[in-house]
């Protein structure tokens, strides 16, 4: 393959797995934010226990955590051709991505939360600090080191799953490296697609890391 047509090609298939990995990212955090908070606070141990909520919304995640993201992609077709119009594409491959991501980060946020010591919520209790500003003024802000470690975590996840999206047509380096890596036996593409991979991989691990370590107060103290 002629190199600028190679880079080309790279190039495009970049910036669509990125395009692919962020939106995804987003919108996963949207509803798992959210879910992961509910899943703490109604636990055994949460400020607010409720057997029932958590005992549905933990039965689940658990569920959907169990389902190969391949399966899934290919479950939720249906789903994703009502919603986006089409089955397979970029855009459309954000679906799946966002449903397999979903109970992945919602479980990060509560383990993260869960790292917040009990003295300092039941000090806050005891001043008759209301449930909501416990949560947003004392366990996001106390477990914001583990919450930003979770998303250097999930987002590396995400762009791993949009890489399987490629085998059906999903578009990204999962496509190239399938299309013309596998099926047309290019390896020197191949090589480049993985180079690419980890490149990025690494980048999103390193800011995750930089930005856990700046909002430690354990190690800024």
């Amino acid at each position: 393959m002629i190199l600028s047509t190679t880079f080309e090609l790279l190039g495009n298939g970049l910036l669509q797995t990125l395009y692919m990995t962020i939106v995804a990212t987003v919108f996963s955090y949207l509803f798992g934010l959210p879910l992961g908070i509910i899943l703490n606070i109604t636990s055994k141990n949460g400020i607010t226990p409720n057997k029932w909520v958590y005992g549905t919304l933990n039965l689940i995640v658990n569920i959907f955590r169990s389902i190969p993201f391949l399966i899934l992609l290919v479950f939720v077709m249906p789903f994703t051709k009502i919603l986006i119009g089409t089955r397979i594409g970029t855009t459309a491959s954000i679906v799946p991505l966002v449903i397999a991501a979903i109970p992945f980060i919602a479980r990060m946020i509560e383990s993260s939360l869960s790292e917040t010591s009990k003295g300092v919520i039941e000090a806050s209790e005891a001043m008759g600090t209301s449930k909501f500003k416990i949560i947003y003024k004392v366990l996001l802000p106390e477990a914001k080191p583990s919450l930003l470690v979770g998303f250097s975590i999930s987002i590396v996840t995400i762009l791993g799953y949009s890489a399987m999206a490629g085998f059906v047509g999903g578009g990204g380096l999962g496509d190239i490296a399938y299309q013309y890596g596998y099926v047309r036996n290019d390896s020197e593409l191949m090589f480049f697609t993985i180079i690419l991979l980890v490149i990025i991989v690494q980048v999103f691990q390193e800011i995750g890391m930089i930005l856990a370590k700046k909002f430690d107060h354990r190690i800024n103290k």
